[in-house]
């Protein structure tokens, strides 16, 4: 891509960004679909195989969008042991399993109002990617082992 190019994005600004590279007609497409994300505050949905740059673009998004000043927060979905995902998401109150000795928030809570990039999320159980789905269109969860609705403002990609 040329510089001039890159200079129209605004995406070379910060130093995570400068791995965004490429001259190609998909690279140019990435560019401007992140420039049209921009200019709405929506979940996104980030698709491709490991290895291609997924968190580049989610990080493009956040530090260029308007969520830039909060916090971006990442999970692989895939390293997380399926029965503790759900603790590590949505976080899990004091005495609900063996262990939970005290409150813990988990990562839904902390990147609220900032970007939550959930990478490998197909690898996640199939009732947990329903939950997941569900905070994404309710933007609403429970802790484990809570009863109180907890309202969340994250971007939530993949």
């Amino acid at each position: 891509m040329e510089q001039q190019d890159i200079r129209n994005y605004g995406l070379r600004e910060e130093p995570e960004l400068w791995k965004i590279i490429g001259s190609s007609k998909e690279i140019k497409k990435v560019l401007e679909s992140i420039q049209t994300v921009l200019e709405s505050d929506v979940p996104v949905v980030i698709n491709g195989e490991t290895g291609t740059g997924k968190e580049l673009v989610a990080k493009a998004i956040h530090y260029k969008g308007p969520r830039r000043k909060q916090t971006f927060c990442t999970i692989n979905c895939a390293a997380i042991p399926d029965n503790l995902l759900e603790s590590e998401l949505m976080g899990h109150e004091k005495g609900a399993f063996t262990g939970a000795v005290q409150q813990k928030l988990g990562k839904l809570e902390h990147a609220s109002r900032g970007t939550l990039f959930l990478d490998e999320i197909t690898e996640m159980p199939l009732a947990m990617q329903a939950k997941i789905l569900r905070v994404i269109e309710e933007q609403v969860f429970e802790r484990v082992g809570g009863n109180k609705p907890i309202k969340t403002d994250g971007i939530y990609s993949q």
